[in-house]
Parts: structure tokens; C-alpha cells; sequence
């Protein structure tokens, strides 16, 4: 199946394809081998070979890389701030990031261990709506952790209703 510059499609043999190439001075290219019949076109293989290592380049420039962002915390953050990590921890996640949430004890607070759990917990059954567990809270040294990754439906934006003020 020879197919031209301006997308017409003709079935040949190969030494017809061949001899059209000669007669172009150009190469035939195969496009598809796998395909019934094979694709084959005429063209500069130095270009079509230029053509396809841009294209593949392209698309891995494209493909990011996910890394885990550590956010931290102390043992006796407060609700407002603790917002603002689980909002840092969603735009992490919107960018398909794992997001390691990490509760420091010092000193006295490593007597009260069940109370940094307790915290850490309750931080990702808030964070459920958006994020789901990659690896469950544990306990290393003197910290809890726990990753979490964005869930497969996609991070949830926060609608926003426009009302209509001069109606009609």
C-alpha cells in the first residue's frame, strides 16, 4: 500500500514501489510493516528519521516524573494551619505527586504518641475526598508518617457558581 504526500492510497507490488522511488530519486519509507499490506511511502529517509526522533522527544518532555514531597508538621500544629498543608498537599496532588505527610515528636510530646496518631489520622480522613493511602501510618523514630496519592477519578476542584445579576 503506497501512500502519497497528499494522502492517496494505492496497492502495488513492491518492485512497482521500488521503481517509482528510483524514478523520484527518493527512498521508500515503511510506515507500517505489521499492517495488511505493509504502508510504504516515498520520501527522504534522513527526514522521515529527523521527523520521528522530534516527535518521540516531544512526547518525553511531556512525561513528568512523580516524586513524593515531604510536608511536616509539629505535634501541636493548629486547625488553621493544618489546612494549609492539606491544601499544599492538594496542588502536589494535582500535579500527580505523592505527598508524605510527617508529624515530628520532641522531648515530652514522645510520651504522647496515640495523640500524633490521632492527628495524622485524622488529617487523612479529611483528605479522603481527594487523596487515597499509598502507604499506611507507621511509625519512624521519632515520627509518624503516612504517603498518600492523588485518586484515579482525578484531584477535585473547588466549583465555582456564577449568578447571573441582571437577569432576563
Amino acid at each position: 500500500m503506497l501512500i502519497s504526500d497528499e494522502g492517496d492510497a494505492e496497492t502495488l507490488t513492491i518492485a512497482d514501489a521500488i521503481a517509482r522511488a528510483k524514478e523520484e530519486e527518493l527512498d521508500l519509507i515503511e510506515v507500517s510493516p505489521k499492517a495488511k499490506p505493509p504502508v510504504v511511502k516515498i520520501g527522504d529517509i534522513g527526514q522521515y528519521v529527523y521527523q520521528l526522533s522530534k516527535k518521540e522527544k516531544k512526547q518525553r518532555a511531556h512525561t513528568k516524573q512523580t516524586e513524593v514531597k515531604t510536608l511536616r508538621f509539629g505535634f501541636r500544629t493548629e486547625k488553621h494551619d493544618m489546612e494549609r498543608v492539606m491544601n499544599r498537599a492538594r496542588e502536589f496532588m494535582a500535579e500527580r505527586h505523592l505527598v508524605k505527610f510527617v508529624v515530628r515528636l520532641r522531648g515530652r510530646e514522645l510520651t504522647n504518641k496515640e495523640y500524633a496518631y490521632k492527628k495524622l489520622n485524622d488529617l487523612v480522613l479529611d483528605m479522603e475526598d481527594t487523596a487515597e493511602v499509598e502507604q499506611e501510618i507507621k511509625k519512624q523514630g521519632n515520627q509518624f508518617i503516612v504517603i498518600l496519592r492523588a485518586k484515579k477519578g482525578g484531584v477535585v476542584k473547588e466549583e465555582t457558581t456564577v449568578i447571573d445579576s441582571n437577569p432576563t
